[in-house]
């Protein structure tokens, strides 16, 4: 695996973990914890700027002028993909909770 592929890898990795917190978090709404599902999120926001860094990276290399521009394929498409999807898990997860907790009145 070359270094392009490795951080693209890195990048579907990190989208990974953080909708696996997202989720993590809207079990602790199910039971009503709040705060938990809360800090949950905030790592999920967290390790989203992981991706993010690296998804920044490749898209500057991609608009400079060198010669050396990476070559996106399949694996960064995919790799796109996650990243957006992880991002609108927390983002919907993060509203649910708004609603649960508002509903609650806590």
């Amino acid at each position: 695996m070359n270094q392009l592929e490795q951080e693209i890898v890195g990048m579907i990795s990190a989208a990974g973990d953080s909708k696996a917190k997202a989720f993590e978090a809207l079990k602790m709404v199910k039971e009503s914890r709040y705060v938990e599902a809360r800090e949950l999120l905030a790592q999920a926001r967290k390790i989203d700027l992981e991706a993010h860094k690296i998804q920044t990276k490749l898209i500057t290399a991609e608009m400079s002028d060198s010669d050396e521009k990476p070559e996106i394929g399949l694996l960064m498409v995919h790799a796109q993909d996650h990243y957006m999807t992880s991002q609108l898990a927390r983002d919907l997860i993060e509203e649910m909770i708004n609603v649960f907790e508002a509903k609650e009145g806590n």
